[in-house]
């Protein structure tokens, strides 16, 4: 829950005021002695450049507009280490394996307040079997067609790319199909 989401505190029912603390505003409990404050952190999330037969697949998310195809990604779960997260995500939305995932790098998504760690990893066999609940759609992009947006998982797949010898230049998130 985003900080200007709060308005009540959830341990004591107070209301939430703003107040300076660690350097910026945050929401906290007005009522004194509780102590609880809003920190607003980032929310992990792990994305997969999923490597098969030289292209990535890229996914189509429910509700999405047109076009709008992306890398895997998911949250992390509590207690979960990023390497099996990333291959959880893998596993339930393309119901393939990720074989030797390799961190790319970790990214920040400032617009939807997220931390993103970026892996590689070549998919296992078998078939791919969307989860049909968030995806609708999936694409085998040939490595050399694909181009980078400029936000969210965008700058890892331009890392990564560059790591292969690549350098397209980014382009507007649904166009990276385009060309």
């Amino acid at each position: 829950m985003a900080m200007h989401e709060y308005k009540f505190c959830p341990v004591c029912a107070a209301v939430l005021v703003a107040r300076e603390l660690g350097g910026r505003m945050r929401m906290a409990c007005a009522r004194d002695g509780c102590g609880f404050v809003a920190w607003d952190n980032p929310v992990p999330v792990v994305a997969a450049i999923v490597e098969r037969d030289a292209t990535v697949i890229l996914v189509h998310g429910r509700g999405r507009p047109p076009g709008w195809y992306g890398l895997v990604a998911g949250f992390l779960e509590k207690g979960e280490h990023p390497d099996e997260a990333v291959r959880r995500e893998v596993a339930e939305e393309l119901g393939l394996a990720l074989e030797s995932p390799r961190l790319i790098g970790t990214y920040a998504f400032p617009r939807m307040n997220q931390i993103i760690m970026t892996y590689h990893g070549l998919a296992g066999g078998g078939t791919i079997r969307l989860d049909e609940h968030e995806l609708d759609d999936y694409r085998c992009v040939p490595i050399a067609r694909l181009r980078p947006w400029p936000h969210g998982t965008g700058p890892a797949l331009r890392d990564w790319l560059a790591l292969r010898g690549y350098h397209p230049p980014f382009v507007d998130f649904g166009r990276h199909l385009d060309d």
